[in-house]
């Protein structure tokens, strides 16, 4: 019988070495959890009857320390919580890996080739869309036309009424100063709008527009009280400026809103114009609220989703698999999602990973202990069999 025992004792040990072993050669990947095996005495009636694993701990809610990396989709979780991610076959799976790219097809995916799951932007609004793949524009984003520009300047009350009249763009005599806007057509075509100030009297303006040079016939009257202040007009002003070719009419509604007449120099403080050329995908990022950005060679930016974690009623019944990842089973109950920093999930930590938990210290401390217990038990095996030696010498 004392064999029996030392022997189930050597088998526990074994699957304590190979959980110590596997700590210890996961101690530099990254969202790896260690785990520890359990041991139960074992009992037939009161006779003892040696150990005997009855389960492996995994330590799960005890998070790594974070490494900086400066990854634009690198990120790392602060608390609890687990990637989501779907696999070819469509199953999910969950980790703590935060190691994120686009793929040729612009799928958001982990570093086992998963697509991410995440809610989708929806546009005009910070709402939440449908949980599921999260993917990224990849080709030409259209141009949009510009609708609306804002100006705001000083026109310096020290401008003195043009001796040439009437206005002409070709004679700077004519007017008293002048500023050039950048605007964008429905193709995404650069256009210049001109906008020519006549001082036609005292705390009054008169705005005359070109669009690329050709003179469009309207005018806009600008007057200011006498505190230099604008007092018409109040809202924007909405201007014809043609029809480029190919491209749709052109209309924008200026709005100089701030601006003054004081005395001293002629300045320009806003000169915005909203609408952009069309643009390829150069870069795509994550934030610190999970959000994916994707960045254009136009200067713009657009919100694909946000990344969802995953928790759990009961995250130590995950099953853990390949890739350092986990799936849900009937004893950690059904995911429950939020976005990152909500609910009961963590928050995220850009441009960094979360690296293994195991203490290396620890895991050899142990290793020492199971060494020792190894050798006990086979000096007890050793025993035994010199014993029954012993026994079958004097028989």
């Amino acid at each position: 019988m004392s064999l029996d025992i030392a022997l189930s004792g050597i088998h526990a040990i074994n699957t304590q070495l190979d959980a110590i072993s596997n700590n210890i050669a996961n101690s530099g990947t990254y969202g790896f959890k260690s785990s520890r095996a359990n041991f139960a005495s074992l009992y037939a009636g009161s006779e003892a009857n040696g150990a005997a694993l009855t389960s492996m701990s995994q330590s799960l809610s005890l998070g790594g320390s974070t490494v900086t990396t400066g990854g634009k989709m690198d990120v790392s979780i602060a608390g609890a919580g687990y990637f989501v991610s779907h696999d070819a076959a469509g199953t999910t799976t969950y980790s703590r890996v935060g190691i994120f790219s686009v793929d040729k097809g612009g799928n958001v995916i982990d570093s086992e080739g998963r697509k991410a799951q995440g809610y989708a932007a929806v546009a005009g609004s910070t709402a939440l869309g449908a949980m599921g793949d999260l993917k990224v524009p990849t080709g030409q984003i259209a141009a949009a036309a510009t609708g609306s520009l804002s100006y705001v300047g000083n026109l310096s009350s020290d401008w003195t009424v043009p001796a040439v009249t009437p206005f002409d763009a070709t004679d700077a005599q004519s007017f008293s100063g002048s500023v050039v806007s950048v605007l964008h057509d429905s193709l995404g075509s650069e256009h210049t709008m001109t906008q020519y100030f006549v001082k036609t009297g005292t705390n009054a303006v008169d705005v005359h527009y070109a669009m690329d040079g050709v003179a469009t016939g309207t005018t806009t009257s600008l007057a200011f009280d006498s505190a230099g202040k604008l007092t018409s007009p109040t809202l924007p002003v909405t201007q014809a400026l043609g029809t480029p070719t190919g491209a749709a009419a052109m209309s924008v509604a200026v709005d100089y809103t701030g601006t003054t007449q004081y005395a001293g120099e002629t300045t320009t403080t806003t000169n915005t114009a909203d609408g952009y050329a069309s643009g390829t995908l150069v870069g795509v990022q994550i934030g610190a609220d999970g959000q994916v950005t994707a960045s254009y060679s136009n200067d713009k930016s657009m919100s694909i989703g946000t990344l969802a974690l995953a928790t759990f009623p009961d995250e130590n019944g995950l099953e853990a698999t390949s890739g350092t990842s986990w799936t849900a089973t009937a004893k950690s109950g059904t995911a429950l999602y939020f976005t990152p920093g909500s609910g009961m999930a963590g928050s995220l930590t850009a441009g960094s990973l979360e690296q293994s938990n195991v203490d290396i210290t620890s895991e050899l401390v142990n290793l020492m202990g199971a060494q020792r217990n190894y050798q006990a038990n086979s000096k007890v095996i050793s025993t035994e069999s010199t014993m029954l030696q012993a026994l079958m010498q004097a028989v």
